[in-house]
């Protein structure tokens, strides 16, 4: 489920806690918590309903000036049913703590271990390493640059980071990736210890 940025920004700030969308079938459900550019928005409720159901008030809750405007804006979308969803915003991703903390012997170990798995069931070979290492010599270059660099797709290039993110390491910019504090601090492990098995104790 996709917001622009001016509902993110309502959702945030308490002004807006709907959304309506036009879906074949529903791509989020009650309990869904969606990572946004503003942090973790929560789907609290999703229930079908009709235009002529929506009121002025749900619409405004929903950042449009009206129910018209609403409606309008949803009958410009592809074919589907109307969903009312219920929203709320559910604070910071826990990852931007995650990537500003330098990690214990015992997270870098887990880490380490975990780089180590996902070289180890990679098709195209260990790739851990040297995607750290050229994200942090490329800041700021865009995800098909760095792709082709390593003589790679770009969809499963970006797969592989969203790995690295997972993990607090990167972190994505307007364009293209650095690497967090953390992203920092394990390269540097890494560099001194090559073997990603290794013990950082």
């Amino acid at each position: 489920m996709l917001f622009a940025a001016a509902e993110l920004d309502a959702i945030r700030d308490g002004r807006a806690d709907l959304a309506f969308r036009r879906w074949k079938r529903p791509s989020v459900k009650a309990g869904t918590r969606l990572r946004t550019a503003i942090g973790i928005v929560e789907v609290l409720d999703v229930a079908r309903t009709d235009a002529d159901a929506i009121t002025d008030s749900e619409a405004r809750r929903a950042g449009a000036a009206d129910r018209d405007a609403l409606v309008a804006r949803l009958a410009a979308w592809h074919d589907g049913d109307i969903y009312r969803i219920a929203l709320r915003y559910a604070g910071a991703d826990p990852r931007e703590a995650l990537r500003a903390a330098l990690p214990s012997d015992d997270e870098m170990a887990m880490i380490l271990s975990r780089l180590a798995r996902y070289d180890a069931a990679s098709r195209h070979g260990p790739w851990t390493t040297p995607v750290l290492t050229l994200i942090a010599a490329s800041e700021g270059v865009r995800a098909a640059d760095l792709a082709a660099r390593l003589g790679r797709e770009t969809l499963p290039f970006k797969a592989d980071v969203r790995k690295l993110k997972e993990l607090g390491l990167t972190e994505s910019l307007e364009v293209g990736y650095r690497l967090s504090a953390r992203g920092r601090a394990v390269l540097e492990f890494l560099s001194r210890n090559p073997s990603p098995s290794a013990n950082p104790a």
